[in-house]
């Protein structure tokens, strides 16, 4: 690997071709939760043939593999990753005119809030929602990302992806992705079997802005005019900034994996018994298969857990009650705590179990 400066004075280096591949290298300071133990081995890849190299060598070692992007979106234990952590660093862009739209392919170690702040400025629509979300193109399609009423599969065209079964690149098309509301089959039925190098979207020119979503119709809808897709990430920005989702250095309440629970999906039924119980109070929104959607946020404070709540070191974002934070020192053990006491608490008041959005790297169980 090209020119990789240490991550640490006291780590050993092990070369693979062209990969130098880290000891003992701490995981902590490469999330925006900022704790976790080190990876047994760390490599970064710059191009797909250092991926190559870089599973070789895992794979006789019989090593397992876990492969980082931002480090937005997990928790790391703190005995670390037993394995050898990649981080998928390839870059580039290309620009492919396609009729009325306009073919963007990024590369997996692409910032994935430049690219969005890139299509703004040249006027492509469809993903200005998606503004302020942390992390690299390549973990745009493994979590389904998503944001005020856009997500990825609205514009995602194909995903090129390295096959660890055949050993092989491979283009997957949208339905091959799987998608449903923050999964695919790269976090689902076949996590772990492919590694994102590069993802193409369709976007389009001269795009108008779709707003879906309440808050940014209420901030919106002051002017007389429609939005441009600037002004519409403007918005985004702002709301995310006021609830702690913009990573701004020095705020504890951005040391955090962003939302740590997915909103609830759930039938028609469990929804009238619930919003009886609760007044018809409830936030709701339409979910697939005409399933309802409720607010995690809201069914957290609901249920007694107020925004600044803490055990410890870990506690509730003074600003969003669905993200949770490592407000000074806090260990990964502290934030799974925390999360298991939200988890019943909810449970306990509204029968919803709670699911986790963050990856779990290095833990011995389950969530």
């Amino acid at each position: 690997m090209r020119g990789l400066s240490p991550l640490s004075p006291h780590s050993k280096y092990r070369y693979t071709g062209a990969v130098i591949l880290q000891e003992n290298i701490p995981l902590a300071p490469l999330t925006t939760f900022g704790v976790g133990g080190p990876a047994r081995y760390f490599a970064e890849a710059e191009d797909e043939d250092d991926v190559v190299m870089a599973l070789a060598f895992a794979r006789v070692r019989d090593l397992p593999v876990f492969v980082l992007g931002g480090g937005s979106n997990l928790l790391v234990s703190d005995s670390g990753f037993p394995g050898m952590v990649l981080k998928v660093a390839i870059k580039g862009v290309q620009l492919e005119s396609a009729g009325d739209n306009i073919r963007l392919t990024a590369a997996a170690g692409e910032d994935w809030d430049r690219i969005v702040g890139s299509c703004v400025e040249t006027n492509l629509g469809g993903v200005e929602c998606l503004s302020g979300i942390p992390g690299f193109v390549g973990g745009t399609p493994v979590q389904n990302i998503g944001a005020y009423g856009q997500e990825i599969a609205d514009t995602l065209v194909s995903v090129r992806a390295l096959d660890r079964e055949s050993e092989s690149v491979v283009e997957l098309s949208r339905e091959q992705c799987g998608f449903g509301y923050r999964t695919s089959i790269f976090n689902t039925t076949h996590r772990g079997r492919y590694i994102v190098l590069q993802v193409t979207y369709s976007l389009r020119k001269n795009g108008v802005p779709l707003l879906k979503y309440p808050d940014l119709q209420r901030r919106l809808q002051k002017s007389t005019r429609p939005p441009t897709l600037a002004e519409v990430r403007a918005a985004v920005l702002e709301i995310r900034a006021s609830k702690g989702m913009l990573i701004v250095e020095g705020d504890p309440d951005c040391r955090s994996a962003g939302s740590f629970f997915k909103n609830p999906i759930v039938d028609t039924v469990d929804f009238a018994i619930i919003s009886d119980a609760c007044d018809g109070k409830v936030p709701h929104y339409p979910g697939a298969d005409g399933k309802v959607k409720l607010s995690a946020a809201w069914l957290i404070e609901d249920a007694g857990i107020a925004k600044g709540f803490a055990r410890g070191p870990a506690a509730v974002s003074r600003k969003h009650s669905l993200a949770l934070i490592n407000s000074g020192g806090a260990r990964a053990s502290d934030i799974v705590a925390l999360a298991r006491e939200i988890r019943s608490t909810v449970y306990d008041r509204f029968g919803i179990r709670l699911i986790p959005e963050p990856v779990f790297v290095g833990f011995l169980e389950d969530f």
